[in-house]
């Protein structure tokens, strides 16, 4: 059962903020009457350093944990999930197999995927993130990105890996007084890429014509 509409949620590389700004799309969907869901087919983290993705996702969709990311699915060591399979002597990761788990419930307005790492970070022995997306053929592709130094680059240098998709470019950590980031922004609106700074309207960027600019 597909969501009526598939976000997936990338980054240009670790530590961006995707899992921050899914859990916002999915509360502003939630708060406009949308029915939601998520999964983060594979995740590693450290243990002991707070809540994990798949806990701070489940919160924002109202969804258990074990839901979003399969236990099996989570390991204890911040590296690529089939680098800390084979660092924790666990089996092999394919992506046929985290496909075959991704699942729905029914009546799902927006289901959203997140990713772990940058694109052509491996998310599994036989597939990066990149492969993990056109597989998924999802609606758009919402690409999460700093704000500040590098971020040309990091966008610029992404999209290629997204053509073919429904791209818009969240710029994480905006500060509209650092007059980097509003050059950043500028430049990129400039050569015609679709961008947002602003949290309120990210829902309705990431699934147009699906999230109304108010509830009901």
């Amino acid at each position: 059962m597909r969501p009526r509409w598939l976000l997936v949620v990338a980054g240009t590389g670790t530590e961006v903020g995707k899992t921050w700004a899914a859990c916002r799309v999915l509360e502003q969907a939630r708060w406009r009457g949308r029915c939601v869901a998520v999964r983060k087919p594979a995740q590693s983290y450290r243990e002991g350093e707070g809540l994990t993705d798949a806990q701070q996702l489940g919160a924002a969709s109202g969804e258990a944990p074990q839901r979003v990311c399969p236990p099996h699915r989570g390991y204890p060591l911040a590296m690529a999930p089939p680098m800390a399979a084979d660092a924790l002597g666990r089996s092999p990761l394919w992506l046929d197999e985290l496909m075959s788990e991704l699942v729905w419930p029914a009546g799902v307005d927006l289901g959203v995927v997140e990713t772990a790492g940058g694109l052509y970070s491996p998310i599994t022995h036989d597939a990066d993130n990149v492969r993990l997306i056109e597989r998924l053929a999802p609606d758009a592709v919402l690409l999460v990105a700093d704000a500040g130094l590098g971020t040309l680059n990091a966008v610029r240098s992404s999209l290629p890996a997204l053509e073919g998709q429904h791209v818009e470019v969240f710029l994480n950590r905006f500060d509209a007084a650092q007059e980097l980031h509003r050059r950043n922004r500028d430049w990129l609106l400039r050569e015609g890429i679709r961008v947002t700074t602003d949290v309120e309207i990210l829902a309705e960027m990431a699934a147009p014509g699906l999230i109304p600019s108010s509830p009901g």
